[in-house]
């Protein structure tokens, strides 16, 4: 099974995340931040991969390092459970509607980091959720998961429904990208013989 477990302690949280990359999408997720975790249910979902998240942050203070610290616990995990890649789809991309928006995620499991981040919110929070974290965990996410992510929100009016379709968009294209090839065997996706370089 391709699985990937983190334990992540700083002065600021303290996590503990697994995930299995070839689940159901199976879920059991503390935060302590509500919207988060509804965040990281529907990526679960979506990109049918079993999620176990455990995380106490200082939120006397804000939600900023919880939030950044899970996406980097997830990055890691990530990253973890894909082992030597072989076999890997690579590269998927996604057009995914919610409502008015629209929002397009390409990913590229390349072992480089890089995010681009064209998606901008019309209001500052969601309920008490500041509308920047979102970018926050998803720079965690691609700098840990050493992947290539562009995430563009072509249109949308709704705060929530821009966040919620930049983390399904994530869903989707992770879900594609780490299936396995059947006709790949136990070859890895590049040409170079090696992803990272």
């Amino acid at each position: 099974m391709r699985r990937g477990e983190i334990t992540r302690k700083t002065a600021e949280t303290d996590i503990t995340l697994t995930v299995d990359l070839d689940g159901t999408g199976a879920t059991r997720i503390a935060t302590g931040i509500g919207f988060l975790d509804h965040m990281l249910e529907l990526l679960a979902r979506h990109a049918l991969i079993d999620l176990d998240v455990s995380a106490k942050g200082d939120l006397q203070v804000d939600f900023h390092h919880t939030t950044e610290d899970v996406g980097i616990a997830l990055g890691q995990a990530v990253r973890r459970a894909l082992g030597d890649m072989k076999g890997l789809t690579r590269y998927a991309d996604v057009l995914l509607p919610m409502d008015e928006t629209l929002t397009r995620v390409a990913l590229d499991i390349s072992g480089r980091p890089f995010l681009v981040w064209r998606t901008a919110f019309p209001a500052p929070k969601i309920g008490e959720f500041d509308t920047e974290l979102v970018r926050e965990f998803f720079q965690g996410f691609a700098t840990h998961a050493a992947v290539t992510l562009h995430v563009e929100t072509l249109y949308g009016a709704n705060a929530h429904h821009i966040a919620e379709s930049c983390f399904k968009g994530l869903a989707r294209v992770l879900k594609a990208a780490v299936a396995i090839d059947p006709r790949a065997g136990d070859r890895l996706p590049s040409t170079k013989e090696r992803l990272g370089d």
